[in-house]
């Protein structure tokens, strides 16, 4: 295989500064510019040699035999074998950062908590207190970061700016390159003596309560936005939002469809056939549901603006109440001779059967109607 480490004039147990000071030194005297035709093709092996021991896979792979930009030994970049142009503008131009110093004061990051309700709740509307857990502004330091009694003083390096300019000599003549100050981390000050609470943060972590006031209407999925109640920023930064994501429980009788309420009323068939009056609990409390004589199996009674509310929005969904009849199946010797008596008068102890479509349960048909089938 080609040796890179003699291409870039390095040992084999050099650090990745020693193999990137190697390289840019080369680049800067085989660059095509500099050294015209002549260079190209040790330009290239140069970058070559650069794009494998520069990367800690690919030298590893090199290492044990494999050389990555051969066919099918590894994926190239994008310049020449592999080499990319962020490797070539970092080389000669640096990273590139924003003017000025970075603030120690940010603003904190969103927080999210989950809340169970209960279908009344949910119809209705509540308020709930939450125990949660964020960071807070630390209650020693104020926010600051410093021990009390101390504050932070402008860094000596960069003397408040923050960055640091150097002057690189190239191909292109010179250039001024900046870099974050390592000396303050590019804040411009620098805290000699740290909260001990916080640790130069500004911020701690605690269990606090809130309250949430949640309106009628809400359903699975529905995000609630507490604004300025999610985790405190670094430095004593604003604090973020706090968003209460709902989950609705599944209650025992109804079934909820957007803002209306379903469930399913099983009554005798002598009560479909005659009518009758009988009495629901609802979320609402007790109400009576009147039976028309010759109610039929999957007819549906609809008690208007007993559903849920509407969220952000007057009014409510409405309650369906699927009427299921059901059939005797067991009947001792006076019943069935009154059924008997009963078919001989209505002329049914011979029917012809009627032939019908298929007849869907009660919720394949609501599925049906709520997809428009």
């Amino acid at each position: 295989m080609t040796d890179y480490y003699e291409i870039l004039g390095v040992q084999r147990d050099a650090t990745p500064e020693q193999i990137k000071k190697a390289y840019r030194k080369l680049a800067r005297e085989l660059h095509p510019d500099v050294a015209g035709e002549a260079g190209e093709e040790r330009f290239k092996d140069v970058a070559r040699a650069y794009e494998v021991l520069s990367n800690a896979d690919k030298r590893q792979q090199y290492d044990m035999g494999v050389d990555p930009t051969a066919p099918g030994g590894g994926a190239g970049g994008g310049f020449g074998n592999g080499f990319g142009f962020q490797d070539i503008f970092e080389t000669f131009f640096g990273g590139g950062q924003p003017a000025g110093p970075v603030p120690r004061a940010r603003r904190g990051n969103d927080a999210l908590v989950r809340l169970d309700l209960d279908l009344a709740e949910a119809t209705f509307g509540t308020k709930r207190e939450l125990q949660v857990d964020t960071a807070v502004a630390c209650s020693t330091c104020g926010g600051d970061g410093a021990r009390p009694g101390t504050s932070a003083r402008t860094c000596d390096v960069c003397h408040g700016r923050g960055s640091v300019q150097r002057v690189a000599r190239s191909f292109l003549g010179q250039v001024m390159t900046t870099a974050p100050c390592a000396a303050c981390g590019g804040f411009g000050t620098v805290i000699p003596e740290p909260c001990a609470d916080c640790a130069g943060e500004g911020r701690v972590r605690s269990r606090r309560t809130v309250t949430v006031n949640v309106p009628a209407g809400v359903d699975t999925g529905t995000r609630i936005k507490l604004t300025a109640q999610g985790e405190v920023g670094p430095g004593g930064g604003p604090a973020g939002d706090l968003y209460v994501e709902i989950r609705e429980r599944a209650h025992d009788t109804f079934v909820r469809r957007g803002d209306d309420l379903h469930c399913t009323l099983q009554v005798p068939m002598t009560a479909a056939a005659l009518g009758t009056v009988l009495e629901l609990d609802t979320l609402d409390g007790p109400q009576e549901i009147d039976l028309r004589p010759g109610t039929q199996p999957g007819q549906v009674v609809t008690l208007k603006g007993l559903g849920v509310g509407h969220l952000h929005a007057n009014g409510r969904g409405d309650l369906n109440v699927h009427i299921e009849v059901l059939v005797p199946t067991a009947l001792d010797t006076e019943q069935e001779e009154l059924l008997q008596t009963l078919a001989r008068l209505r002329g049914e102890e011979r029917p012809d059967p009627r032939l019908s479509a298929a007849h869907p349960g009660v919720f394949s048909r609501l599925r049906d109607k709520l997809s428009g089938r």
